[in-house]
């Protein structure tokens, strides 16, 4: 087709409200029985556009908040699943990356558009079930965020295809061609959210390349209904090949092959840097230099000014530390007040902390579901259980954990006389806030301290009401955080508002959401046409 075209202008998908009375409530409850009902699915690999099991042990899927309720099993995937993967991945790509922007970029606009429609009360009830979210916050990230990110990406790619040389002097015209990566993309992805899972491989399709894709076996629920989502969007056999499992055996094959030309990563600090080391020991093998692009932990803070309004920084703290169980890379795990405000902010903020709904997400009443699995529920036991044995820490809200049933870790704030703390430096990724409360006098100093003493600089806010505070604070918290909230906790980032990713310890800060991100997955060749070429090789000065 000859044409210039526009694809529909992106907008951020409505949030619905799940009201008592609402349509969408009773549609997500009907579901959410269903799946129940269903009993353990087998969640297979998808390799050239085939359901397969793995070959490997089997590993079960649960729902966190009810552990003996098995939602389906996993086999773990091999050495042999994963070649085959890259062999189907391989013999897609040429038609792939001959198809069209407008055809590829279809495939995404018409998955975004079934997610808010016919799958959106699926995709929902599958996150709740297998990740443990309530209703609103199934609904924030695996039906708004995800289609968000299906449909600004094609805006912000498109963008990216039109941007071409200013200059063509006479007789002359300059192109720029965005071809995709030579081999293919391997895909990590976390457990915590199902619309960062489905970006993962699906960014770099969109420009395209082909993927293997490796969830979370603690997402795989999830992530199974998005691939069969994607196949009715029309996304052709072998552009994306899901590999589930813990993954040890693929990445062995993957990191490998001389054919890998990236890595798109979201999960922990530890093991991006291990990716990174086995790629870097292996750099002389492959085809061309793999792209390396992750998101990974965070030891968020919230720094509270004497000017604070109490309100703002209670409701701050309270949703960004415990919304999901505080299992969100931008969540809340430290804060600083100063003394003037404590006596005022404490009583209230322990009271709403210890009042708040925990339990099944399937009882919509409920503000916060469980841990993800037994392995975060003890790290997080471990580390209550250092803030109750430690001189100079107190724990006054929460503290207790439960796993008889399900990983609950009530909401637990710990006061710190030293801001050197652990709990002020480990990630924990669960419902524990560390609070120090300091001396107004000594402001200038906790906020030095505070600024570089984690390793990470993913997100962060700060609360105050006084501008001059506000501007200095921006200045000196620079570098400490990839995405900075004022009065605002420092969560919820919204694809085409706010792009997302930060720097140090805690990725490479491509911005999942803009157009930085996707030209990582992209590698540009310049074109120069003459039109009347020289025929004489001498120069005029010759003469």
């Amino acid at each position: 087709m000859d044409a210039v075209t526009t694809p529909p202008a992106p907008r951020n998908e409505p949030t619905l409200s799940y009201a008592p009375g609402s349509p969408e409530r009773a549609s997500l409850e009907k579901e959410l029985a269903r799946l129940q009902a269903q009993g353990p699915i087998d969640l297979t690999a998808t390799i050239g556009g085939e359901q397969r099991l793995g070959g490997g042990e089997e590993i079960p899927v649960v729902q966190p908040h009810a552990h003996a309720k098995v939602l389906g099993t996993i086999r773990n995937s091999t050495k042999a699943d994963a070649q085959a993967a890259i062999e189907a991945a391989s013999a897609a790509a040429p038609a792939w990356r001959a198809l069209s922007f407008d055809e590829r970029a279809a495939v995404l606009l018409k998955a975004a558009d079934l997610l808010t429609g016919p799958w959106r009360a699926t995709m929902n009830a599958a996150t709740m079930l297998g990740q443990s979210k309530t209703a609103w916050q199934a609904e924030i990230e695996a039906a708004c965020e995800l289609a968000d990110f299906w449909r600004f990406n094609v805006h912000f790619a498109r963008q990216l295809l039109t941007d071409q040389p200013p200059m063509n002097p006479e007789g002359i015209w300059n192109r720029s061609d965005h071809r995709p990566l030579e081999g293919f993309v391997y895909a990590i992805a976390p457990f915590n959210f199902t619309a960062i899972a489905a970006n993962l491989p699906t960014a770099p399709a969109l420009m395209g390349n082909t993927v293997i894709w490796k969830p979370s076996p603690t997402q795989q629920f999830a992530a199974h209904y998005t691939m069969r989502l994607l196949e009715e969007a029309g996304m052709p056999p072998g552009v994306i090949n899901m590999l589930p499992g813990d993954g040890i055996e693929v990445s062995d094959v993957a990191l490998d092959h001389p054919d890998l030309a990236g890595i798109h990563f979201t999960g922990s600090t530890p093991t991006f840097q291990r990716l990174w080391g086995t790629v870097g020991a292996n750099i002389s093998s492959y085809r061309s230099y793999p792209r390396i692009v992750g998101e990974t932990g965070g030891k968020d803070f919230v720094v509270a000014h004497p000017s604070a309004d109490v309100d703002v920084l209670r409701t701050a703290l309270i949703r960004g530390a415990f919304e999901y169980q505080g299992q969100k890379c931008s969540a809340a795990s430290r804060a600083y007040v100063p003394a003037s405000l404590w006596p005022e902010l404490k009583d209230e903020l322990v009271a709403e902390t210890d009042a708040i709904a925990m339990g099944d997400p399937t009882d919509l009443s409920n503000f916060m579901g469980a841990v993800i699995d037994d392995r975060a529920f003890a790290k997080h036991k471990a580390a209550i259980e250092h803030a109750r044995s430690t001189p100079g820490l107190e724990v006054v809200a929460g503290g207790t954990v439960d796993d008889s049933v399900g990983y609950f870790v009530r909401p637990t704030i710990v006061v710190a006389e030293d801001p050197t703390d652990p709990m002020f430096k480990d990630e924990y990724f669960g419902p524990i806030l560390a609070v120090h409360v300091y001396d107004d006098a000594d402001y200038d100093a906790v906020v030095d301290q505070m600024e570089s003493f984690a390793p990470y600089a993913l997100t962060g806010a700060i609360i105050a009401q006084d501008r001059h505070a506000i501007a200095e604070l921006s200045e000196r918290l620079r570098f400490a955080a990839g995405n900075f909230y004022i009065n605002d906790k420092p969560t919820g980032a919204v694809v085409g508002q706010q792009p997302f990713g930060g720097a140090r310890a805690s990725g490479t800060n491509d911005k999942a959401g803009s157009v930085g991100n996707l030209m990582r997955w992209t590698s540009p060749r310049s074109i120069k046409e003459t039109m009347v070429p020289p025929k004489d090789y001498r120069y005029p000065h010759m003469g």
